[in-house]
């Protein structure tokens, strides 16, 4: 279990990038969980909380929804997918090579109580750099307007939640993903003990 990582955070962070150099580094394997939901996006254990924000006016969605009912929502959607993450974690357990899991899903909390390795959470440098992701790759909005209101609830209202959750959990978070790099690569090429 030493040479295994998870990645979490806000979206529009930096977690996949990060994984993507990690793994090619330490000529590892990333593995971005939120993939897999895709899989299962008919299964109807998963359909209704994979689907739960498609199923949404997103306008309407932000309008209505208090910033805890938010977290609220986030955090309830991670609990019903985790079965789907740990199932995907359990299958790279005879893996020798490292390997990153990454995934706005994989909440600190759920690490802790699941995964006997370690984690870092990514919480983004700004709020202009998670809004020029968010509008490169779009997570839910179609229009500029909608990314706007996700980026400013990414920002305002998961990542200190998010910050909250990791250091009561005990995982260290990062604002930058070139931070978290050294801090990863240090962790995984000395070998002091946990």
């Amino acid at each position: 279990m030493n040479n295994r990582l998870f990645i979490s955070g806000i979206p529009a962070a930096g977690k996949s990038y990060l994984a993507r150099k990690l793994a090619k580094h330490l000529n590892g394997i990333h593995i971005p969980t939120d993939a897999i939901y895709k899989e299962k996006s008919k299964d109807p254990d998963y359909k209704k909380w994979i689907n739960f924000y498609w199923d949404k006016d997103e306008k309407i969605y932000y309008e209505n929804t208090t910033p805890d009912d938010q977290w609220k929502n986030l955090k309830e959607q991670s609990e019903h997918l985790w079965p789907l993450n740990l199932e995907k974690i359990r299958g790279y357990e005879k893996e020798f090579r490292f390997v990153v899991f990454e995934g706005v899903n994989m909440l600190p909390h759920l690490a802790r109580q699941d995964l006997g390795f370690p984690g870092i959470v990514l919480l983004g440098s700004s709020f202009k750099d998670i809004l020029k992701r968010n509008h490169k790759h779009p997570r839910w909005g179609s229009t500029a307007e909608l990314q706007k209101i996700e980026a400013e609830s990414f920002w305002n209202i998961e990542r200190p939640r998010y910050k909250a959750e990791a250091e009561r959990c005990g995982y260290p978070t990062f604002e930058n993903g070139d931070d978290a790099f050294e801090y990863v690569i240090k962790r995984f090429t000395t070998q002091e003990p946990d």
